[in-house]
């Protein structure tokens, strides 16, 4: 059966299984109506009549409801169904005719009343909604059920005017559960009626609870190899499956498949397993992973039988020792049958290892939870002395576990006596460490284990007697520090952290408190009862949830995209995209550009370049070479066989037959040319005796396959019905009675030579050859790269010219994170771009005011909103860029070149955006608020928009927009930006380091030893420094830095210093050429840190050529590209900003600010050589040395000299390039040398002719145009000189009778 149907048979089961449980009984009665009053238990109540018996939903008796005193700083309602049932719906209400109520709570549960799990909703959020008054109603459904008997509900917020009051309704039925009880050395054996049991499906379900973070639940295996094993392994459940796999069979490293986190908490998990053929599906608690078996067979064979909670013989040929499993298991069924039905009722099918037994033991394992990084802290007296029968011994001990996944805390702290010895435990950077401060200055430290934050439980025994200190973790060797006399506790013991008043007895946090989990507190050997400290009788404690255990496993699921590595903490988790080939804080953008044509936009020259077609898509970036050389820019894709192939001895039965595996993949080339304007493939193709086509009937004896595996057989052009070559389609074949060449079956070598350019079928995947088994008869071919130009996204424009107009698209895929960028210009004031609603969700993006573009979305949250303000007008009929991302850490806004707006999201809220109408882009459902402009470029998660074919069938709206600055010709180049003009257009270079009327011309300058040139910045400048107001009070703003630098030189000098930045906080980047020529990266952050250095050349720069350099910062992250190499990627050991920029230098630096000698030699010897198109973020200083001389914020040393030398450098460069081609030579024999001389001649007659005629055109209107030249370079001198320093350069018009009607 295929993959296909194997998928359709999993899903189809899946479906079928949720529709008969959901139908098979309806769970949703009321649970609470009918407990007695012994039932109801709270933490306090305010009044008899408030007691927690009344806290029945739409009951009056009493005082109406329950409400605790006002002075209980923890109040809970719990109730005890009095047995386990299912649970699906919590109901609230507020206290009868009261201004008491609750307007958000947590809700608990556990099967004793004593160790509690909270109750989260599918995203992770714990807090649930109450009430707005009294009397009103409000009911959670749970997204699962919950099996239990204990609920208890804490509330976090109530009516300010009022107090809490409560009453109550739990909604579900009644649940039958058939559980056994294993002790770490039993299990259950179902025996096979036969020697074997061979099954092509599968299906196993069961619920666990256990006490231990390892354990076996099932194993069988066959002697064939055939094996299935599900077991704990370190809180996480592995699945270990193979179906005749003889390298599995005889290899120790078997693969497990991971789900599941935490899941030896002693609560219970569900475990689904659903396998047909090699499709297995497996499920745990609410998280699916698909995935596909490896092996040679369909089925799986186990031999006699299948053990459950344990591996009874471990010493059976191919098992592999594991740890049984210690805990509970409930409603286990192995292909229908009720394994522990069948074991309760001793049916002989079941055979019984050790002491099972069928009622669930509940230890009293009772953790409590630390909450507060800052705050928590929990004080106990200290315990009297040790003492044994021998002597009086001093000291104390101390026993505990703990859980976290914070890298720091503290976890004990006490003074001790003779004073003023102190003794503090802590985790420091993932390990224990053990000090003694025995004076101010004087300590011993000791330190055990390795992440011991990994989110397990760890057991610590410390001692203090016999004149040592021991340090026991978990089962490691103890660690101990010697000591001079005796130690006992003095005063109090403090777990967690310390208290604000706790100076008297010397208490510090040294970093923070701990945040975790604690149990199992001995003092001397003796329990400390945590629920006397909750109750105020033993010790103090703050910020301490008691009875529970509140770790959760932030990174399950991952929300780390694109391959991305998630860490986490006790509050919040961070994704390392090291490697993906993505940034951000999910890595969810693509470091790279998506095509060749974006490349050249920003500046880049020829060369191979990793492109990311799809974005932030699920495509990885590929490998292409980048021709900027022509007016097109032209992508080109290898393949494995790019040389002349001979074929000979083929034929239709046995025809020769090649694949080409080109350096992308199938959905690469997909995406490369779907985006393309337009495409082709050259096929060099020469034959001999050897025919295409068979000339009686046209079958084809040779062909092509496309990529979507289809056989073609037209050799040229764009017209794929048409069987002929390119001499067919051009009527120039050598034999008229032939659509092709070769199909005269000449005895001589001819050729059918084409470019394929239907663009659908492009790239080529295979060629096939079928005659050239007869005597003397062969071929040869090559076939050229996949070639591309044009990117039809980045033009792709609708114009809305009625407010009341709009494009509309399916929903928005967008739940956990969506990027939307695109261009407008417009003349209105205000508009919305795009709006997707949901029931309660939305997301919005507008131009709420002429100079505010506006992003807005709920999620559940609150409304978040996020603007950017511009100094100057957006509605000023020019394009502006935008950009919006939404994810699960946060959101950003960047408007143009403005400072990026970031703000975090909170920690614990709602993450997914429900969505459920058409996206709306240029209006909304309302027809009201509608924008009024030219939006182009809307890219939304990787996915372009076809505007313009939209807009065709709609009213109001059309195809493209009008205006110099909306073809598809880059009028602008290098990041200048085009600026309408009524009488033409004008590129605003003042972002770019180049110049001229089209921002192409190099800004090049020759520096001798003593020549610099320093920028200062006008203010103190933060690159990354926008606020933003805030809606939402849970959410805080942050900021990422970023920097962006960009260079060309050309130089045989070294140590050389290029670049160097620094900052007022004596923070610097610094780009030098080292000793041997090396380019290196240099930053200080800190400047009690040793700096970063990179080499990201290794061989010399100092070579008299011209290299372009680029460097960009994203965090920790350091992309660098030096010439045509984009693959360059480093980390930072901090992600700091540089705060309050102070100045940029290039050349000879004299500042004392950089002491890193290697730094300071480099910028005493200067730069001797040529620097051009020199840019730092958006500050071009060595084009603002040259158009602002006499400027206070341009100071320039020694000589400086304008020059061309980078324009020089390029153009030798190219021409040595082109000297260093050779065309490709046929491997046939002819005189087509000969004729290609003739022809050259002819077409060199006809050119200089051509010459001559435009020349004459030239002068001819060259006395018209001198005017209009001499107004333009009048408008460009004077713009050099305005105040925002800009340059400016007007271009006369195309096209006269073009105009924005929308205006």
């Amino acid at each position: 059966m295929s993959s296909f149907a194997t998928a359709v048979w999993l899903f189809v089961f899946g479906v079928l299984r949720t529709a008969l449980s959901a139908g098979h009984y309806n769970c949703d009665g009321p649970l609470v109506s009918s407990l007695p009053e012994a039932s109801f238990q709270s933490s306090s109540h305010s009044s008899p009549g408030n007691a927690a018996l009344f806290a029945r939903l739409n009951r009056r008796e009493g005082a109406g409801g329950w409400s605790p005193l006002v002075t209980d700083r923890e109040p809970w309602l719990q109730l005890d169904l009095r047995d386990r049932v299912e649970v699906t719906a919590v109901a609230t209400q507020g206290r009868y005719d009261s201004s008491d109520w609750i307007s958000s709570y947590l809700l608990l549960y556990s099967d004793t009343g004593r160790a509690w799990k909270q109750y989260r909703q599918e995203d992770g959020v714990g807090r649930l909604v109450g009430n707005v008054n009294s009397e009103g109603v409000v009911q959670n459904k749970f997204s699962h059920s919950i099996r239990t008997r204990f609920l208890r509900l804490v509330p976090l917020d109530w009516n300010p005017s009022g107090w809490l009051g409560l009453r109550v309704e739990l909604y579900g039925c009644s649940y039958k559960s058939y559980v056994a009880d294993f002790d770490g050395r039993s299990s259950l054996l179902y025996r096979f009626n036969q020697k074997s049991m061979s099954t092509v499906k599968d299906v196993v379900s069961l619920r666990f609870k256990s006490r231990q973070a390892e354990g076996v639940l099932l194993h069988g295996e066959g002697q064939r190899g055939d094996y299935i094993t599900l077991e704990l392994h370190r809180g996480r459940l592995a699945l270990y499956l193979n179906l005749d796999d003889t390298r599995l069979r005889l290899s120790s490293n078997r693969v497990a498949v991971t789900l599941g986190s935490l899941l030896d908490d002693q609560h219970w998990h569900s475990v689904l397993i659903e396998r047909f053929n090699k499709q297995v599906n497996l499920t745990v608690d609410a998280h699916t992973q698909h995935f596909r078996t490896k092996g040679d067979g369909d089925s799986l064979e186990v031999d006699y039988e299948l053990s459950f909670g344990g591996i009874p013989l471990p010493g059976k040929p191919g098992t592999f020792l594991r740890k049984n499993f210690h805990g509970c298991i409930e409603n286990l069924y192995y292909n229908g049958i009720n394994i522990i039905d069948l074991a309760k009722r001793r049916k002989p099918q079941i055979y019984t290892v050790g002491n099972v037994t069928f009622s669930c033991s509940e230890p009293q394992l009772v953790a409590s939870t630390f909450l507060s990084s800052s705050s928590s802290f929990l004080s106990l007296p200290a315990p009297a002395a040790v003492s044994t029968s021998a002597s009086a011994i001093g000291g104390f001990s101390v026993r505990f576990q703990f859980r976290t996944w914070n890298a720091d805390g503290l976890l004990l702290s006490v003074r001790l006596a003779p004073e003023p010895q102190r003794l503090e435990l802590q985790i420091s950077g993932g390990q224990l460490r053990l000090t003694l401060h025995t004076s101010v200055r004087q300590k011993s430290e000791v330190s055990a284990g390795h992440r011991v934050n990994d989110g397990l439980w760890h057991s610590v025994n410390l001692d203090t007697s016999n004149f040592q200190i021991t340090l026991t973790l978990d089962n490691e060797a103890a660690s101990t520090i010697e000591l001079g006399e005796h130690l006992d506790a003095e005063d109090s013991v403090f777990f967690g952290g310390c208290p604000p008043s706790a100076a008297a007895s010397a208490c510090r946090n040294p970093t923070l408190a701990f945040q975790g989990c604690l149990r199992l507190i001995f003092l001397n050997g003796q329990p400390v009862h945590l629920h006397h400290v909750q109750q105020g009788i033993l010790g103090n404690h703050h910020e301490i949830q008691f009875d529970t255990c509140g770790i959760r496993d932030r990174c399950l699921p991952n929300l780390c995209e694109h391959g991305g590595h998630c860490f986490q903490s006790w509050s919040m988790f961070h994704c390392d995209c090291s490697g993906t080939g993505y940034s951000g804080a999910t890595c969810h953008n693509s470091i790279y550009e998506p095509s060749c044509e974006a490349y050249k936009l920003t500046g880049s020259s020829s060369g191979y370049y990793s492109i990311d077609p799809d974005g932030s898509g699920p495509l990885e970036a590929t490998r292409v070479y980048c021709n900027m050389t022509q007016e097109k820019v032209w992508t080109l894709v290898n393949h494995n066989s790019s040389s002349p192939v001979r074929v000979r001895g083929s034929s239709l039965l046995r025809p020769y037959v090649m694949r080409f595996n080109y350096s992308a993949s199938p959905e690469q080339l997909r995406a490369v040319v779907t985006g393309a304007e337009q495409c082709q493939q050259e096929v060099l193709y020469s034959c001999r005796k050897s025919r295409l086509f068979n000339a009686w009937d046209g079958t084809p004896l040779s062909w092509w396959v496309d990529q979507g595996g289809e056989r073609r057989t037209y050799w040229g052009g764009f017209l794929p019905g048409v069987q002929q070559c390119s001499c067919g389609l051009e009527e120039s074949c050598l034999d008229i009675n032939y659509f092709c060449n070769c199909d005269a079956d000449a005895n001589k070598w001819t050729n059918d030579t084409g470019v394929l350019s239907y663009k659908d079928h492009l790239p080529m995947s295979q060629i096939v050859i079928g005659d050239t088994n007869r005597t003397g008869s062969e071929a040869v071919y090559r076939v050229g790269p996949l070639r591309c130009y044009g990117d039809k996204s980045i033009w792709n424009a609708a114009s809305f010219y009625q407010e009341s107009s709009y494009l509309h698209f399916p929903t928005l895929q967008a739940e956990l994170g969506s990027d939307i960028s695109f261009y407008f210009k417009t003349g209105a004031p205000s508009g919305i771009f795009l709006e997707n609603l949901g029931l309660k969700d939305f997301i919005r993006m507008e131009l709420s005011s002429p100079s505010v573009v506006t992003f807005s979305f709920e999620v559940g949250n609150g409304p978040v909103v996020l603007s950017v303000k511009s100094h100057v007008p957006l509605n000023d009929r020019q394009w502006h860029f935008v950009r919006a991302e939404r994810s699960v850490k946060e959101a950003s806004l960047q408007v143009d070149q403005l400072p990026l707006r970031l703000q975090e999201a909170p920690s614990d809220g709602h993450i997914r955006l429900r969505l459920n109408s058409q996206l709306f882009v240029g209006g909304t459902a309302s027809r009201q608020r509608g924008f009024l402009g030219c939006i182009r470029t809307l890219t939304i998660n990787g996915v372009n928009f076809n505007l313009e074919e939209k807009a065709k069938t709609i009213s109001g709206v059309s195809s493209g927009c009008p205006g110099y600055c909306s073809g598809s010709s880059s009028l602008c180049n290098n990041r200048g930006r085009c600026i309408e003009k009524n009488s033409g257009y004008v590129c605003d270079c003042s972002q770019s380091a180049y110049g001229g009327p089209s921002c192409k011309e190099e800004v090049s300058v020759s520096f001798d030893r003593e020549s610099s040139v320093t920028y200062t910045f006008q203010e103190p400048f933060s690159v990354m420094q926008n606020r933003s107001s805030q809606a939402s009070s849970v959410s805080r703003e942050s900021s990422r830095a970023r920097e962006n630098v960009a260079f060309s030189f050309l130089t045989v000098q070294s140590p050389a210093m290029l670049l160097t930045v620094s900052t007022f906080s004596r923070q610097y980047i610094a780009v030098i050429l080292a000793r041997n020529g090396s380019l290196q990266v240099w930053y200080r952050l800190h400047k009690d840190r040793r700096p970063d250095v990179f080499s990201v050349s290794p061989g010399s720069l100092a070579d008299g050529h011209l290299h372009r350099i680029r460097i960009h910062r994203d965090g920790r992250d350091i992309y660098a590209q030096i010439d045509k190499d984009t693959d360059l990627r480093y980390g930072l050991s901090s992600d700091a900003e540089l705060i309050s920029i102070k100045s940029l230098t290039l050349g000879k630096v004299t500042a004392v600010d950089v002491t890193d000698e290697e730094v300071r030699q480099a910028g005493s010897q200067g730069f001797v050589g040529c620097l051009s198109s020199v840019q730092f973020n958006h500050v071009a200083p060595l084009k603002a040395a040259l158009l602002n001389r006499g400027s206070s914020l341009v100071s320039v040393r020694g000589q400086l000299v304008e020059s061309n030398c980078g324009v020089l450098a390029e153009s030798k460069a190219s021409e040595t390039v082109n000297r260093g081609k050779e065309p490709l030579r046929n491997a046939s024999q002819s005189n087509s040398a000969v004729i290609g001389g003739v022809v050259t001649a002819v077409v060199f007659i006809g050119l200089c002719v051509l010459a001559a005629f435009s020349r004459f055109l030239y002068q001819h209107r060259h006395a018209q145009a001198s005017a209009s030249a001499a107004v333009t370079e009048k408008e460009r001198q004077h713009s050099l000189e305005t105040a925002h320093r800009t340059e400016l350069h007007l271009h006369n018009p195309v096209r006269d009778n073009m105009k924005e009607y929308y205006i």
